[in-house]
């Protein structure tokens, strides 16, 4: 059972960071989050996001397609995967992710891999 306390309170920490502009930082607060609870998908999606400004582009990708396998009805999850393949000039996956967000902005729903 992960020490959700601890992980909510990095996770805060990673938040004020990051509304501060401090991105290493938010980037520490979410690992030390997600290393206490890896099943945790509003960490692994905050950690990609900032990832994604840290210019980690492959790390970023890692963590958002973590948080889409975690929760794969997530609509911003998906818009946030896309963005990142997009950067990684991963066009064929941007679109793929893209068309998953179109799909859950309609009310759909997306299967998880190997639950189809």
């Amino acid at each position: 059972m992960p020490d959700t306390t601890a992980r909510d309170d990095a996770f805060e920490r990673g938040h004020t960071h990051l509304a501060l502009g401090e991105m290493e930082e938010a980037e520490t607060a979410y690992r030390e989050a997600i290393s206490l609870d890896d099943e945790f998908f509003d960490g692994w999606q905050a950690l990609a996001m900032v990832l994604l400004k840290l210019e980690k582009v492959k790390e970023a990708i890692g963590c958002g397609i973590k948080a889409t396998l975690l929760n794969p009805d997530d609509l911003l999850a998906w818009t946030g995967l896309s963005q990142m393949y997009v950067r990684d000039g991963q066009i064929a996956e941007a679109e793929h992710a893209k068309g998953n967000a179109r799909i859950l902005s309609m009310g759909g729903k997306v299967s998880r891999l190997g639950n189809d």
